[in-house]
Formats: C-alpha cells, structure tokens, sequence
C-alpha cells in the first residue's frame, strides 16, 4: 500500500487538520481511514494526488461507500463519490458528528 520514500509519511500541509494527533506519529495503514477521512475534506489538488497515490482508487471508494456519508461533509461526500463513481454507500439513519473516530 506505502512506499518507502518520501510518501510513507502525511505531507505536512495536512498537519494542521491533524491538531489532536502528532501527524508525524500516524500510521498510514493503521490510520488510513483517519487519514483519507481529513485529505478528502481538507486535502488541495497535491495533498489529493499523494492520497490517490499512497491508498489507490479501489480503497479510496471503499472508504467512500463505507464511511463517506457519516465521515464526510454533505458537498464533501457527493463530490468525491460522483467524481470515483460510488453509486451504492452505507446510509446511516442517525445524524453524528462529522471526524469522530472509527473503526482504530
């Protein structure tokens, strides 16, 4: 999934959405929903290329159909999920908080 180079680590224009974590200390697998959750929604063009590069498009829509809805903001969502062409996705019935931890 990570390579070792300069990618296996969050690059750092993405560290002040990471205010609770040291963002040096995540780990990129363990952490992964975490991690697409706040480049999905904070990310610009160069932080989304690094996300595509290190998950790949299949995990990143699985991220999507699983958690998108709950995890994501409302225009987040719908522009990711039509953009990756996720047409099926977990609906929850109960409104939560947008960046509450999941599945760690």
């Amino acid at each position: 999934m990570t390579n070792s180079d300069s990618s296996d680590r969050i690059p750092e224009g993405l560290w002040p959405y990471f205010q609770e974590y040291k963002p040096a200390s995540l780990n990129l697998d363990k952490d992964a929903n975490l991690i697409i959750q706040r480049a999905l929604e904070f990310g610009d063009w160069d932080e989304a290329r690094w996300l595509f590069k290190t998950y790949g498009r299949t995990r990143i829509r699985a991220f999507l159909s699983k958690y998108g809805e709950r995890m994501l903001s409302a225009v987040t969502f719908n522009y990711w999920r039509k953009l990756l062409g996720v047409n099926e996705w977990r609906s929850f019935p109960f409104p939560t908080l947008k960046g509450e931890l999941w599945d760690r």
